[in-house]
């Protein structure tokens, strides 16, 4: 699977109440962001760059996935919070097969995680849990995801459960809830 996304994140935890964005505009372009961990569940290669974009959201810089593999990921280890929120902005930009961008939680290594995905080919959105390297689908949603298009994605985690909030320009906004 060829998918190329581009992404910038923003992170708000909470005890004590913090936001932070993250940008990727001090990174070394052509390079994987300092502090981030990249790699691939099951089959293929990943291919995480720092690279320029003039449609970034936070110009100039984004994280750009270009490699071939199942299940590409690029995580950041740090902050570390329990209740939350975390936004993505991502634009899918090529892929034959997906063309895709989302948010990884609950991460504790390459097999086993938590993931919200929206798919511009499919054009849904998507939260599976990752156990033992095999993907289990919780739940699909159709909606619309714009092609080259910045496009948020948000899910926010509680201990009592989880919501996703998918909003896509100008059309519907589904909520999952788990």
């Amino acid at each position: 699977m060829h998918t190329t996304v581009v992404a910038s994140l923003l992170m708000v935890g909470s005890l004590p109440a913090v936001a932070e964005t993250i940008t990727f505009d001090q990174d070394t372009a052509g390079s994987v962001p300092s502090g981030w961990t990249a790699g691939v569940t099951g089959r293929g290669s990943h291919h995480w760059t720092v690279e320029a974009d003039a449609g970034a959201s936070s110009m100039p810089n984004v994280l750009k996935q270009s490699g071939r593999g199942d299940f590409p990921w690029c995580v950041k280890s740090e902050p570390q919070f329990a209740d939350g929120y975390v936004e993505v902005r991502f634009k899918p930009v090529s892929g034959k097969e997906d063309q895709a961008g989302g948010v990884v939680w609950r991460w504790k290594d390459g097999d086993n995680y938590y993931v919200a995905r929206a798919n511009a080919l499919e054009n849904n959105v998507s939260l599976y849990y990752t156990q033992n390297g095999r993907r289990i689908t919780i739940k699909y949603v159709d909606a619309p995801v714009a092609k080259n298009q910045g496009t948020p994605c948000a899910p926010s985690s509680r201990a009592t459960g989880l919501v996703l909030h998918w909003t896509a320009r100008c059309t519907s906004r589904p909520t999952m809830r788990r």
